[in-house]
């Protein structure tokens, strides 16, 4: 199985220009083969491929005015029309939208296959440079393994990462009993089926006014010159502090949960959708309840466990867990309620969980949907089909 790992570095002067270099004429021959390739498309009706582009590359390098693309390796070049094409299949396939220009304040990468690097004595070496990439290995790579894929990337705040692709056999995790459900939430981050709540630490309000007055303090500043690239970098600083702040609090929880339980059920949130209420809109995206499902999903992979996404049409809420009567009306200011039918008094998160988790284990079992209208088993209507 392929995992990445990640590590922080400090290139020396000469690795850092010419890392910058490459960086640059990756994100230049990318913007001019979609350029190429969107102009093509709305004055002549054409599609452009790879293959294409692959070419319009060679001839690029032939021009003088792009001679410069020859002084750096050809291998992150093409990688970069190579993304440019998984970019074009995901908008056809409707999973993402239409490709974007790159920008230089954004930072940039750089992939290197086998071709452009040198893996020797545990030290990195890629295509021009003398000198081994200055890493803090901060974990060790499996013994046996060598990288097939090295990413160089530079994040707006100005650090270095690199990140070393390897196949490896990850040892599966022993086999567990626990089953847990998973409601997320904005005041409870998370709440389970054991009853366990997770308070959200809410990253971003944390950090709010100290982004806020160094934003003012970028918008202040006269376009062009140094102070305004100073500013831009300290505000990059916090959106990093705030991103790295998230991301490890994600990492502790997801791995909590997939030590603990063998399954794990989750709703399938249209989150997208969910961003565009004003009101809930930077809650939403402070929480990062996406972040949670993608950690989820690939550890659980990893390590043997089982993932379950229910329907987000599920009335998990507003379904009484002892009798299963579901109520008509529920608004989000509600916290606890009792049931019509049974008198059961339950506690909005809570009840939800534990809805999930029944829900979940139903659709592992026999294939069930959770919706009203499709009541009966995917299995039996697999089968009906086969007997047509």
């Amino acid at each position: 199985m392929e995992k990445a790992y990640r590590y922080r570095f400090y290139p020396t002067t000469e690795q850092e220009s010419l890392l910058r270099r490459t960086m640059g004429c990756t994100r230049l021959v990318y913007n001019k083969a979609l350029a190429e390739r969107t102009d093509a498309w709305y004055q002549r009706q054409e599609r452009v491929g790879y293959n294409q582009t692959s070419s319009m590359l060679t001839s690029w390098k032939q021009e003088s005015d792009l001679e410069f693309l020859n002084e750096v390796s050809c291998v992150p070049l093409q990688q970069g029309l190579r993304h440019l094409q998984t970019a074009f299949t995901n908008f056809f396939a409707g999973r993402a939208k239409y490709p974007n220009f790159k920008k230089k304040h954004h930072g940039g990468s750089a992939e290197f296959t086998k071709s452009a690097f040198r893996w020797k004595d545990g030290q990195v070496f890629l295509a021009k440079c003398i000198e081994a990439l200055p890493i803090r290995w901060s974990r060790k790579i499996p013994e046996g393994c060598s990288p097939s894929t090295i990413t160089v990337k530079l994040d707006a705040s100005g650090r270095w990462f690199v990140s070393l692709l390897v196949d490896t056999n990850i040892p599966q995790l022993p086999k567990s009993d626990k089953q847990i459900g998973l409601d997320v939430g904005i005041t409870s981050l998370i709440t389970t089926s054991n009853g366990d709540k997770v308070n959200n630490p809410k990253h971003f309000k944390q950090l709010r006014k100290k982004l806020k007055r160094v934003q003012k303090a970028l918008s202040r500043k006269q376009k062009g010159s140094n102070n305004r690239y100073k500013a831009r970098i300290e505000v990059a600083r916090v959106h990093a502090q705030i991103t790295d702040a998230r991301k490890d609090f994600w990492h502790k929880l997801t791995t909590q949960l997939v030590r603990e339980n063998q399954t794990i059920v989750v709703e399938d949130l249209d989150i997208k959708n969910m961003v565009k209420n004003h009101k809930l809109a930077l809650a939403i995206s402070d929480a990062s309840w996406g972040e949670l499902i993608r950690q989820l999903t690939y550890k659980c992979e990893w390590y043997g466990r089982e993932l379950i996404k229910i329907d987000r049409w599920f009335p998990s809420s507003k379904r009484c867990g002892n009798c299963g009567h579901i109520v008509d009306k529920l608004p989000l200011n509600i916290r606890e309620w009792e049931c019509g039918v049974c008198h059961t008094k339950h506690d909005r998160d809570i009840n939800a969980s534990r809805n999930i988790l029944a829900a979940g284990l139903a659709v592992s079992v026999c294939g069930a949907t959770v919706r009203p209208e499709q009541s009966k088993s995917v299995k039996a209507g697999a089968l009906k089909q086969k007997l047509k």
